[in-house]
């Protein structure tokens, strides 16, 4: 059976924990930030679990 290829897209904003854990950045953090509270950007900031449905997938894309 030949190896899976990594698809890059998904490589480049996806991190791996130690725990095996995938985390993903927040989206709405790009533009439009002006009338959005501190509190609101400081939490778009952080790294997200990736929604348990897509897990497979992104696990399968990565070739893990």
């Amino acid at each position: 059976m030949p190896k899976l290829k990594t698809r890059k897209g998904f490589a480049k904003r996806i991190r791996v924990t130690k725990t095996g854990k995938l985390m993903r950045a927040s989206a709405w953090k790009s533009h439009l930030l002006e009338h959005k509270s501190q509190k609101r950007k400081r939490e778009y900031a952080k790294q997200q679990p990736v929604a348990k449905a897509d897990r497979k997938e992104v696990r399968r894309a990565l070739g893990i």
